[in-house]
């Protein structure tokens, strides 16, 4: 019988980072800044702007700072009222209150995506949107791209849980105006925290950047149209959201592990996905067609549970050593918007509402064997059985 490992460990810091680590160690030159060229922190922007297809990339503490120096970079006055899927993690309408806007929240339908009916709806009265790809699922982005265009409305990507993924063949994070990513722990990037936005655009990344905190001439010491950023220093406040050396160290060797881990999530994805379509108790929605997916986790939806049967096949996934969450089952998750009582005027959203009340989440990581997966999949079912053997056997 496989044995099921710690799936809530984060991916292991490879032992190319180990020697650069001692070495700034023993420097103590942890500071961004304080190299007049090529910084661990600056050289990870340059690989990763080259990784994603980029033009330019700025390494934060985390995706919530990136997401908020986004916004801060679009010049939106205060108050501007800013698109979010109702279901995405309280991190990022948290951001748009940070940026001094207001968080409006659209519906979004069972398979995890932007319910673009709601979405066009709301565009009219929005300044600009942040587009969560939610545990890697896409939303249709050539229609939001269209609509968004069409009414001079910029996107700003939140693209925590989609490092690797492509639609189109271009990658995620890259199809808006910016493109926010995330570093921390249970990434398929780990260095516990820390973040990173990318743009085309010399304007908005310059503001960025002096807003990230390039105070006096620290501006230089990165490769955007100086003309650009001299246009805004000392105009812009700074919010001091940098990244550490430290963490650019833990970053950069993973880099080159992130298309060998993005195949490795796919194929465990797609296994337990495949086992758990097979029964009726489960739906795990299928991606886009242009869509290409890096999973390291696994949704899926419950069919024909009642809440007590939720808790208790949650209840029993635990026990046999997987940990699942139902999104909607708890009083105090960070992903159901009902929670997020801090937006003022919280609207109902029925559609995401109905769909978190039987959603559930388990980390799948990319480092477990096909045996393993297999395992997960067997308790995932089992517990299922278990649960509802009663309706089955009386055909109820």
């Amino acid at each position: 019988m496989t044995t099921i490992p710690d799936m809530h460990q984060a991916e292991p810091i490879p032992d190319a980072a180990r020697d650069e680590i001692d070495r700034l160690l023993n420097s103590g030159d942890l500071f961004r800044y304080t190299a007049p060229e090529n910084s661990p922190v600056s050289l990870l922007e340059a690989e990763f702007a080259e990784h994603l297809g980029a033009r330019y990339a700025l390494a934060v503490s985390s995706c919530s700072a990136a997401i908020f120096l986004a916004l801060k970079a679009l010049d939106l006055p205060r108050d501007a009222r800013v698109m979010v899927p109702g279901f995405t993690f309280a991190a990022v309408p948290s951001a748009v209150m940070h940026a001094d806007c207001l968080p409006i929240l659209c519906e979004v339908g069972e398979n995890y995506r932007v319910d673009m009916d709601d979405f066009a709806a709301k565009l009219p009265d929005v300044q600009a949107v942040v587009i969560s790809h939610m545990r890697g699922h896409t939303s249709d982005m050539d229609a939001i791209l269209s609509l968004c265009d069409a009414a001079g409305v910029p996107v700003v990507e939140d693209a925590a849980h989609s490092l690797g993924t492509t639609w189109n063949g271009r990658t995620i994070g890259t199809l808006g105006k910016i493109g926010c990513f995330s570093f921390q722990s249970y990434k398929l990037v780990n260095a516990g925290e820390g973040g990173l936005l990318v743009s085309d655009d010399p304007d908005v990344m310059a503001r960025a950047v002096i807003m990230s905190g390039a105070y006096e001439h620290n501006w230089k010491k990165h490769p955007v149209l100086h003309e650009a950023v001299a246009r805004w220093q000392n105009r812009l406040p700074l919010y001091n959201q940098r990244l550490s050396n430290l963490a650019a160290a833990v970053i950069r060797p993973q880099i080159a592990l992130i298309a060998e881990r993005v195949a490795q999530g796919r194929r465990n994805h797609d296994l337990v996905a495949a086992r758990l379509n097979a029964s009726p108790w489960f739906s795990v929605p299928e991606k886009l067609g242009p869509e290409e997916r890096a999973p390291d986790s696994l949704q899926f939806n419950l069919r024909g549970m009642s809440d007590v049967e939720v808790e208790a096949f949650v209840q029993a996934t635990e026990a046999a050593g997987v940990k699942v969450q139902a999104f909607g089952m708890s009083r105090d998750n960070a992903r159901a918007f009902w929670n997020w009582t801090f937006i003022p005027d919280l609207p109902e959203l029925p559609k995401t509402r109905a769909m978190l009340m039987r959603a559930c989440d388990t980390r799948l990581p990319a480092r477990l064997t096909t045996d393993e997966c297999e395992a997960v999949a067997d308790v995932l079912l089992a517990a299922a059985e278990h649960v509802m053997r009663p309706a089955r056997a009386y055909g109820t």
